[in-house]
């Protein structure tokens, strides 16, 4: 056993169970072991010995008279304590609730997940019509999206330089098309100290997005919007960037981040 803790197999063994997880994840529904390996590469009795494991560790379901898998209760527990660890959700709430009143926008704020914006916490104005399709585990694409792009703007260059190189990696030849606008993100973020998407992450929507540091130095990027007919490029710059960027101070005061004026 001690020799194998460590192990070249070993390791693979865990990063192939954490495929697994991730792919099941991000499915429309369950899988079976055979659509894992078509799906991964990885072999269908590799496939069928972890996902047996990670049922029987609780981080995979199996539905009943069938081989097919969801994830499991033990994954929900570890994402409630890993957000736990986000005191600046809490500190920041009030803030971002009196933002989304005043706008009558929904607000979310994310976390880096690799070339995501991973959402960790979503506020939504009473006066909403429209319920929001982006909830707690949703994705948003840090080159399309205004909580991405602050996110990235905000970053200390050397780390923002290593993001943009895997951007530029993952892109491919489309990188000379989605390069112009990250640069423009910069810039915009740079001089009004907010970024904006007007109909790029979805053609539909209008959002604002700032960045937020907290105590222990943990990133995290915000976007405060919604649809584009409430929501008019005019009314977003003129009326409720200002809102925002108090907002932005304020918080930013409170977690310690800045030096009160």
């Amino acid at each position: 056993m001690s020799e194998a803790v460590g192990s070249k197999e070993e390791v693979s063994a865990l990063a192939r169970g954490l495929v697994l997880l991730k792919t099941i994840g991000m499915a429309a529904a369950p899988m079976g072991n055979r659509d894992l390996a078509d799906t991964t590469g990885i072999p269908k009795a590799t496939v069928s010995r972890l996902t047996a494991t990670l049922v029987g560790a609780g981080y995979l379901r199996q539905a009943r008279d069938s081989e097919r898998f969801s994830l499991g209760p033990a994954l929900l527990d570890m994402s409630s304590r890993y957000l736990r660890h986000f005191d600046l959700r809490t500190m920041a709430r009030p803030y971002l609730t009196e933002l989304s009143e005043f706008a009558g926008a929904s607000i979310h704020m994310g976390v880096r997940d690799e070339l995501d914006m991973l959402v960790i916490d979503s506020l939504r104005p009473r006066s909403a019509l429209i319920s929001s399709r982006i909830e707690v585990g949703s994705r948003l694409s840090i080159t399309t999206s205004a909580a991405g792009r602050a996110y990235l703007a905000a970053l200390p260059d050397p780390e923002r330089d290593v993001l943009l190189e895997q951007i530029r990696t993952e892109t491919g030849e489309n990188w000379s098309t989605v390069a112009p606008r990250l640069m423009a993100g910069i810039e915009e973020y740079t001089r009004l100290g907010y970024c904006s998407s007007f109909g790029e992450w979805h053609p539909h929507i209008h959002s604002l997005g700032f960045a937020l540091q907290g105590p222990s130095g943990e990133r995290y990027g915000l976007s405060c919007g919604g649809p584009a007919y409430l929501l008019p490029k005019d009314v977003m710059l003129d009326r409720v960037a200002p809102r925002l960027l108090d907002v932005a101070r304020r918080i930013a005061t409170e977690a310690g981040t800045v030096t009160p004026n």
